[in-house]
């Protein structure tokens, strides 16, 4: 590290791009930056990045996979960098809370930051549901903690029995605030703010993919005079990914995905259906005809949850089927197809299914099943992605 220069890392100014280096950051910082590969700044920590390192409240309506948490990340590590603090603080004291609605998106914040102090002091612990609570709370006991990353009931636990104090934290990280919503964990939410610093004491990031009514009372409560940074979603476009509609009768799902992955070239696929009850259903049928695929989704144990989904970050399983939650912490280079089972009933579902294919530079494959069931789906899908889709019957081997 010590060795380690900032000339060492030389990424050539693009017009209408910024680097990491224009912004001033800790030399440790930019050497796990470079670690990282990244060069330039994604829109989203562009237009951030400016905003958190002058200590302003954020609100960002972005999608998953824009970059975001790198930029509050970013935000927070610069902070701590140049704010040391002058005594060691108590144990389950953050400096930092993030909060996050999914265990799977919690984990990939942790991952994250770590890669991001890579070269730096900070600590970051994460505290999850459905995971071992002895353990978690030893990472606490063991020494001070830095950030903190959280889903709301877990959080609560360690609250209520006075393992973690958020009295000391200085930067609070609200993220996927409308999924939070959805899930119903806002009242759990406003008890954990309530325990933090007041708004006028504390940096707040608050990030949505969506900001109706109901998001925007939030925000607005929770900020003071927040920047609002608004990264329209990409648009799905067909160079990235081929999106195809089968029109296939109920009966016919089964066999038609089956024969879809028996004969076609699915490398890796993502099976996507609404309810848990149906993928476990769909694991059921495909295992039963000698295909190797596993559930990903809410009802799983968390520990099975993440076995899973490594033996499908490493190619050793090739198809997952999972529910719209599940699926919101899947983020895997070299998935070849997205499979809607289901039409969502969302159309913001439809293009985050999606968008888990034709990822860094690579091009993918999206087939949508609509059946007599989920047809009324459509319109508003269409309506969503500005174009009328064309739906065909598929010809495949029988």
């Amino acid at each position: 590290m010590s060795d380690w220069k900032l000339e060492d890392f030389a990424v050539p100014e693009v017009a209408d791009k910024d680097r990491f280096h224009d912004f001033a950051l800790p030399l440790p910082l930019m050497h796990a930056i470079a670690d990282l590969g990244y060069e330039y700044c994604t829109p989203i920590q562009s237009k951030t990045l400016p905003f958190a390192l002058s200590d302003y409240d954020v609100t960002g309506q972005a999608q998953t996979g824009t970059g975001k948490t790198a930029a509050f990340l970013i935000g927070v590590l610069t902070r701590f960098w140049e704010h040391p603090l002058k005594e060691v603080p108590p144990l389950g004291c953050p400096r930092a809370l993030i909060l996050a609605p999914t265990r799977e998106l919690a984990l990939q914040i942790e991952g994250d930051a770590k890669g991001l102090t890579k070269y730096m002091d900070e600590r970051t612990v994460c505290v999850v549901g459905g995971m071992d609570f002895q353990k978690q709370l030893d990472k606490l006991d063991k020494k001070p903690v830095d950030l903190l990353v959280a889903t709301p009931g877990r959080l609560i636990d360690f609250l209520d029995r006075n393992k973690i104090s958020l009295k000391h934290v200085e930067v609070l990280v609200i993220d996927e605030a409308d999924r939070m919503l959805d899930m119903g964990f806002i009242p759990d939410v406003r008890r954990i703010v309530f325990q933090t610093p007041h708004k006028r004491t504390r940096q707040t990031f608050f990030f949505s993919a969506t900001f109706n009514d109901d998001v925007m009372r939030l925000a607005e409560s929770w900020t003071i005079d927040a920047e609002h940074i608004v990264i329209e979603p990409e648009s799905v476009a067909t160079d990235t990914v081929d999106q195809k509609f089968w029109m296939i009768g109920r009966d016919e799902k089964d066999s038609s995905l089956l024969n879809l992955l028996r004969n076609t070239d699915t490398e890796r696929a993502i099976i996507f259906a609404n309810r848990r009850d149906q993928t476990h259903r769909v694991v059921k049928y495909l295992q039963n005809n000698s295909i190797d695929c596993e559930a990903l989704a809410g009802d799983v144990p968390q520990r099975k949850r993440l076995s899973t989904l490594n033996r499908f970050k490493e190619g050793s399983l090739k198809f997952l089927v999972a529910t719209d939650v599940a699926g919101r912490g899947i983020h895997v280079d070299g998935v070849t197809h997205v499979i809607n089972y289901e039409l969502p009933e969302d159309p913001e579902d439809y293009v985050h299914r999606i968008g888990r294919t034709g990822r860094a530079g690579s091009t993918g494959t999206s087939i949508s099943f609509v059946s007599e069931d989920d047809a009324f789906n459509l319109p508003p899908i269409e309506q969503y992605l500005g174009m009328k889709v064309d739906c065909t019957i598929p010809e495949l081997p029988a």
